[in-house]
């Protein structure tokens, strides 16, 4: 089937036609903006566009999740997830076009994009678990005749900052969980990625009318990070920001928010590190450190950026390595066989030239791969690269940095604490991996002397995070946790509460007023 057919299968399917509206209380607003298009990174055409928000659509937006809070806190959360649960049907009834959108807009290869709706759905079933598990602790109270406890409410609308690169499932780990805690939500997509989020729009929506949810409990704002970012980050009417980006974004609006003392929840860079000792499975490692670098064109956060190679396996495992790379298929997302496609962006692309220049100009040696791929025919305007892997030392600055495409550093290391101190001397703190079959050094690993991340794993490798488990990272990575365990919290306020049930008021430090 020709391309363009399937776009226009791909959006007739999730109803969207031409120039969309880029605002909604959960119906759409008319908006009025510069039109943004949307970008087939595969080809480099227009795939549709959508008219930015304004001023008007931002305060029609955010007051309407204000309201609708109002009334969503009263509803009982399990009432909450069951609303929830029928989101994750709907979506289970539009994955097929969605994850097909998602490719399209994305790049991504179909399978991840279907995994990735996949990883909405299933992020649906984990927050109805939690509408029925908002857990708080009974305490002991040092006052006889008094109970002491905590609970936890709902905070209040909650602004959602998403990026390109998970331009659905980020929105889900944070409005799912949000939404059976009671809050409202404005999302804030990005503008490389808007038809993804027209569709879950209108997916949602549906729902949230059919079971009489208050009108402005989702809303969207698609337009400029200065007509749209910027004012939520700033708005007290948001006691909470969740941004997902780069960790200079996340700098930003950290301190605004903070300067109105609200919360953020910040998922930021990662610059994640696979260390492979000696007596590791090397057909495991090889395997892992393939799909962590390669997948999704190198743009996950969760990326593999580092190899750190224990001296004795070096040289055989880099050997293995390049003959996996000499395999990947690179080409039409949508096709099937292919293992990556390209990068979002013209200027993803001369990022990734920039800094292989720099690695080189620093002491790399590019060892497989580097700059840009050729697709040809319908996809010679797309914005394919050669996945790439560079012999580095680990003094070379550009080793420190996280470029948002497919370049692995290979750096050598002496012993298990060598490369911990190595896994550790960046200034992110995402995900990191080690390949050992020694119980000793694994444990080392992620002891407290260890991987100084948010994820530390054993024989599997730093992309690919279970949502069941709270996600995110420390250092520059902004130390934000979403989806599971009780990262729920981040969503909520908590309040500790005594009740005295005698005729007695005893004060604290034994003080007495007569």
């Amino acid at each position: 089937m020709a391309r363009a057919k399937i776009v226009a299968e791909v959006l007739g399917q999730l109803g969207i036609e031409g120039t969309c509206d880029g605002a909604a209380t959960g119906p759409f607003l008319r908006t009025r903006g510069e039109e943004i298009p949307s970008e087939d990174p595969s080809t480099g055409a227009t795939l549709a566009a959508v008219r930015g928000a304004g001023p008007d659509e931002y305060e029609q937006v955010v007051a309407a999740a204000a309201r609708a809070f109002e009334q969503w806190r009263t509803w009982p959360a399990p009432k909450r997830g069951e609303v929830v649960r029928q989101v994750g049907d709907a979506l289970r009834a539009h994955k097929e076009p969605l994850g097909r959108l998602v490719s399209l807009e994305c790049g991504k290869i179909l399978p991840e994009g279907l995994g990735e709706v996949q990883e909405m759905i299933d992020m649906a079933d984990l927050a109805v678990g939690m509408s029925r598990q908002l857990y708080g602790l009974s305490m002991h109270s040092e006052r006889p005749g008094h109970r002491m406890y905590e609970q936890w409410h709902p905070l209040g609308p909650v602004g959602v900052i998403t990026a390109f690169n998970f331009p659905v499932a980020v929105w889900a780990w944070n409005a799912l969980v949000a939404l059976v805690c009671g809050d409202a939500c404005v999302w804030k997509p990005s503008e490389l990625t808007p038809l993804t989020a027209v569709a879950v729009q209108r997916i949602v929506h549906e729902v949230l009318r059919r079971n009489g949810a208050p009108e402005g409990l989702c809303g969207l704002l698609i337009g400029p990070v200065e007509a749209t970012g910027v004012p939520l980050a700033r708005d007290a009417r948001l006691p909470l920001i969740s941004a997902t980006g780069s960790c200079a974004m996340g700098r930003k609006v950290g301190q605004v928010v903070a300067a109105r003392m609200g919360r953020t929840l910040l998922e930021l860079g990662g610059n994640n590190a696979i260390t492979i000792l000696d007596d590791a499975d090397l057909d495991l490692a090889t395997r892992a450190v393939l799909f962590g670098a390669v997948g999704t064109a190198g743009q996950r956060c969760t990326t593999t950026r580092r190899l750190l190679l224990q001296r004795g396996v070096a040289g055989p495992f880099l050997e293995r390595l390049a003959r996996a790379y000499g395999q990947v298929r690179i080409g039409d997302p949508l096709a099937e066989g292919t293992l990556m496609g390209p990068l979002i962006t013209a200027g993803a692309v001369a990022n990734m030239e920039a800094a292989l220049a720099q690695a080189r100009a620093q002491g790399g040696e590019v060892l497989v791969g580097g700059g840009r791929h050729d697709a040809g025919g319908a996809l010679a305007g797309g914005h394919f690269v050669r996945p790439t892997i560079v012999r580095a030392r680990r003094d070379m600055p550009i080793v420190a940095e996280e470029t948002f495409a497919p370049i692995l550093y290979a750096v050598e290391v002496d012993s298990v604490d060598d490369a911990i101190a190595v896994n550790n001397g960046v200034p992110q703190g995402l995900s990191s991996a080690v390949f050992t079959r020694d119980l000793r050094a694994a444990e080392r690993f992620l002891s407290a002397c260890g991987s100084d991340c948010g994820i530390a794993n054993v024989n599997i490798g730093t992309s690919g995070a279970e949502i069941g488990g709270a996600f995110g990272g420390e250092k520059d990575t902004g130390g934000g946790r979403e989806a599971g365990s009780d990262a729920w919290k981040a969503y909520m306020r908590r309040q500790t509460c005594t009740i005295n049930y005698t005729d007695a008021l005893p004060l604290a430090q034994g003080i007495v007023f007569q």
